[in-house]
């Protein structure tokens, strides 16, 4: 039932891809803990564009977490920008990771996830996530959802859906400039 809902999904306009995890997944709507410590990437099945990091390995540097999936149009809407984020600051401390986290069984398909990142021309780090482990351990419901890491390991600032741009590097501008 869960998988039949969550397949039925629509990307409609600028709302979020909403998404209902797998039952194996489910996880509180705020995982984070009080003093919202970013969650580690969690049973990633592999790294594409990197070997694999973690965020313990990040701290002090800004790390936007992006969830998608390659076929969600609302994700791919979102691309351009994350992919000028990553091209306009990864010298200034920004680290973009994409989380893909599967929508449909196709999705799971390493070599359609290569595909689709080729495609789109994704430099930055990819990580698989098709047991949606960092997606629970994220509490997170949409796609796309950007979450973005502070230099201390720390959620400072989240948006679901496409939009908000403006806002969305407003905010990546200010963590770089903090010490």
């Amino acid at each position: 039932m869960l998988d039949a809902i969550r397949n039925a999904a629509v990307c409609a306009g600028i709302a979020a891809c909403a998404a209902i995890a797998p039952a194996q997944a489910a996880a509180p709507a705020s995982a984070h803990t009080s003093d919202n410590v970013a969650p580690e990437f969690a049973g990633i099945d592999k790294w594409i564009n990197s070997e694999p990091l973690s965020l313990a390995q990040l701290r002090g540097k800004v790390v936007l977490v992006d969830f998608w999936t390659f076929a969600c149009g609302n994700c791919l809407n979102t691309l351009p920008a994350v992919k000028s984020w990553n091209q306009k600051y990864k010298d200034k401390g920004l680290v973009v990771v994409g989380v893909h986290t599967p929508e449909f069984p196709f999705e799971r398909d390493t070599n359609n996830v290569k595909r689709a990142i080729e495609r789109n021309g994704i430099t930055y780090p990819v990580a698989l996530d098709n047991r949606y482990a960092t997606w629970a351990a994220y509490g997170n419901q949409y796609w796309p959802a950007f979450y973005l890491i502070d230099k201390h390991g720390r959620v400072a600032y989240t948006h679901f859906g496409e939009g908000d741009y403006a806002q969305t590097e407003a905010a990546i501008g200010k963590l770089l400039a903090e010490r």
